[in-house]
């Protein structure tokens, strides 16, 4: 069912970039994840002073991501090598 996935040359091109990328710079998706995580925060502290429904929703949609991207950054450098 998914072999033309398996057979893409570009997702395997794509593959090979981002391995090659990130096994020269394992730290940088935990870095990133950090930095979103700290952005989250700052953006939940303005929410406290100026309440707004978007805020919040970015606040916690950053916060989540941040969190996935730091699990995943630690994840693959430990997979490439860390």
């Amino acid at each position: 069912m998914l072999k033309w996935l398996d057979r893409s040359r570009t997702l395997s091109r794509l593959l090979e970039v981002v391995s090659a990328t990130l096994s020269k710079r394992r730290g940088l998706p935990v870095i990133t994840g950090i930095i979103c995580v700290l952005v989250s925060f700052g953006l939940q502290v303005v929410d406290v002073f100026a309440p707004s429904q978007a805020l919040e929703l970015a606040g916690v949609i950053m916060l989540h991501i941040g969190i996935l991207l730091a699990l995943i950054g630690l994840l693959m450098a430990e997979a490439l090598g860390g």
